[in-house]
């Protein structure tokens, strides 16, 4: 006796057919071309020059104080990017913060999504104060953040004061070490820029039916079981948009290692990099080669998390 999956292997797929597009779908899709096409051309044209171009100088060994001096070099300048141990430095930095920030933010996130989903009266004002980190400028942020850990002026010091051992008080240089400085620059993110998450996350808890989790609870799931099973697989487009969109202006940290560290003690990031080389050595082409490894670096993570999370945005989950 055929068994049902030896039958589903030797019956032929059938294929699905051709969608047809009746008259009215036709018409409506030739006026969005003609009243967005423009748009689109413009944006495309003015998003493709800067990356052909700087495809195209990161080609040349080119100092900007030296233009007679200008070479074709090929791909000498990536050759050059991906063997200097700086490179891979400000590549493990970057990814250090990216992944430590993207874990807290996620966590804290939903956690404050999960609670200004349950609350009802005050809503609107609980929304307004969570954005509060968010809406402050990110260079203030930074600076806040640095004067809070000083070692002689910060209040984390003045705190750790208070915790005495053997009588002595306990004053820690934050930016005295690569990790202790990367803590700090890490914690400034999550605290900017959790509220972001929140929101985003909080608008999938709103796609999740209310009825699936109160079926789930008659039949006696678990909160845990509940988040696990119902909550999460149905708010999964809101978490990979959530994550997406978090990691990779993550990736192009700046402002932060900039103002607290400057850079040092290994803080350096991949942007800092591409603008030390850009800007301050007018390195044109090895900075534009830098520029465009940041940009496939970037390319890379969105298709990792694209397929990862499985999720079709224009008709739910996969």
């Amino acid at each position: 006796m055929t068994s049902v999956v030896e039958n589903a292997k030797e019956t032929p797929a059938r294929k699905k057919p051709k969608a047809v597009l009746s008259d009215r779908a036709r018409s409506e899709r030739a006026l969005g071309w003609r009243l967005a096409g423009p748009a689109f051309f413009v944006m495309l044209f003015v998003t493709l020059w800067p990356i052909g171009d700087a495809i195209w100088l990161s080609l040349f060994n080119y100092r900007l104080t030296d233009p007679a001096g200008r070479k074709f070099v090929w791909f000498q300048n990536y050759v050059t990017a991906l063997s200097d141990p700086l490179f891979w430095q400000t590549f493990v930095t970057t990814f250090a913060i990216v992944i430590f920030t993207l874990i807290f933010e996620l966590i804290f996130g939903f956690a404050i999504a999960l609670v200004m989903n349950k609350i009802v009266v005050p809503r609107k004002t609980l929304r307004t104060i969570v954005l509060i980190p968010y809406a402050i400028i990110t260079v203030v942020s930074a600076f806040s953040w640095r004067y809070a850990a000083e070692i002689d002026t910060g209040f984390f010091n003045h705190w750790l004061n208070w915790i005495t051992v053997g009588g002595f008080p306990l004053d820690y240089n934050w930016f005295g070490g690569r990790w202790s400085s990367l803590f700090i620059i890490s914690m400034s993110e999550i605290w900017k820029t959790t509220p972001f998450m929140s929101l985003l996350l909080l608008a999938g808890l709103a796609q999740v039916d209310s009825s699936m989790e109160e079926a789930a609870q008659v039949d006696g799931a678990t909160w845990w079981q509940r988040l696990y099973k119902v909550v999460l697989p149905n708010m999964k487009a809101a978490l990979m948009v959530a994550v997406l969109f978090r990691t990779l202006d993550a990736i192009r940290i700046y402002d932060n290692p900039y103002v607290m560290t400057g850079g040092a003690n290994e803080t350096m990031s991949l942007s800092m990099l591409v603008s030390n080389e850009t800007i301050t050595r007018v390195e044109i082409g090895m900075g534009s080669a830098l520029s465009v490894i940041l940009f496939i670096i970037v390319l890379i993570v969105a298709a990792i998390f694209v397929r990862g999370f499985k999720v079709d945005l224009t008709g739910g989950n996969k």
